[in-house]
């Protein structure tokens, strides 16, 4: 990469949607390599988000742009740049002026452009991420790209600003254009939203219920009255509803997790069990007698009937084989 190729596509062929291209280049003209986490530092200089977001950043969408476009190459956590030992100093310092001169006007010319940052995602620690990511399957839980095509972020469900919590529950990782999308702009009352996840019914014995084996934030474990089998547990949100179709994504969320982490805690306890169902009754023709929304996990053991096979189909007898 000779002087005059590199001037070219700062001058002609760089797109930016960011100011992340000629931030990087310009730390990489100081020395000519720099480890992926100064390349971070040094777009944290520009905004006061966290370095593994940046990181991420580095790798996943200008890294890999600058790389197609054969301006820096990576080892392992290394970047460099192509034919920097090839410059001069005069034609570094006019590449740098280059840079920070299309920093600037873009700065000038999106005065909001970190507030995507700032106001909807905040920092989320680098251990909750992976949570969230993990959950997803590195997915956008909006578009289901995946993380190798565009970075995921961690995104507020109910954004800060309107009173959503850093609870894994209100977290859910979207691409970064998912995320632009949606903003923390949203239209939705956020506030009787809130205000709906205390609803509690009087005489509903889901919503009294005193022996909680786990809880979250938005929901709880208890035993079954009646099991089918040993460790048979329900999975109940706290705030009143009466289906699983009219349940929030972060409770959605408590829900998932719990039905986890109370799998693995059964396993533990209980070599036997080598199976699961999950099910949901909803509506009296579907079998719901407490009309308040619950999750049934049901244990399953070899031989605990003489034929699993179909499984939940068995809700209709005679369509349970096929």
């Amino acid at each position: 990469m000779t002087y005059s190729e590199l001037k070219h596509f700062l001058d002609n062929k760089m797109r930016m949607s960011h100011i992340y291209q000629p931030v990087m280049i310009l730390k990489l003209l100081e020395n000519g390599t720099a480890y992926r986490q100064e390349i971070a530092e040094t777009i944290l200089s520009y905004d006061e988000s966290q370095k593994d977001y940046y990181e991420e950043i580095t790798d996943r969408m200008v890294g890999q742009v600058l790389r197609k476009h054969k301006i820096v190459k990576k080892e392992k956590k290394q970047y460099s740049l192509n034919g920097f030992n090839h410059l001069n100093i005069d034609e570094i310092n006019h590449l740098k002026e280059i840079c920070i001169s299309k920093i600037n006007t873009f700065l000038t010319e999106r005065k909001n452009v970190w507030e995507h940052r700032t106001k909807s995602s905040g920092y989320i620690s680098g251990s909750i991420r992976s949570q969230v990511f993990i959950r997803s399957n590195t997915r956008c839980e909006s578009c289901g790209i995946t993380n190798d095509k565009k970075a995921l972020e961690v995104d507020h469900i109910i954004p800060r600003n309107k009173g959503g919590s850093d609870d894994l529950s209100n977290l859910q990782a979207l691409c970064y254009s998912c995320n632009s999308m949606k903003s923390d702009k949203d239209d939705t009352d956020f506030a009787k939203m809130r205000e709906s996840y205390n609803d509690r019914h009087n005489q509903c014995i889901f919503c009294d219920d005193k022996k909680i084996v786990k809880e979250n934030e938005l929901a709880y474990c208890v035993a079954d009255k009646f099991p089918v089998t040993k460790g048979h547990t329900l999975i109940i949100p706290k705030r009143h509803v009466e289906t699983y179709f009219e349940l929030y994504q972060p409770e959605l969320n408590s829900i998932n997790q719990l039905i986890t982490d109370m799998k693995q805690e059964l396993d533990k306890k209980d070599k036997t069990i080598t199976g699961y169902n999950i099910g949901i009754n909803n509506g009296e023709s579907a079998g719901q007698t407490i009309f308040h929304a619950h999750v049934h996990l049901i244990p399953r053991r070899n031989n605990d009937t003489n034929n699993p096979m179909g499984g939940v189909r068995g809700v209709i007898p005679n369509k349970k084989l096929y």
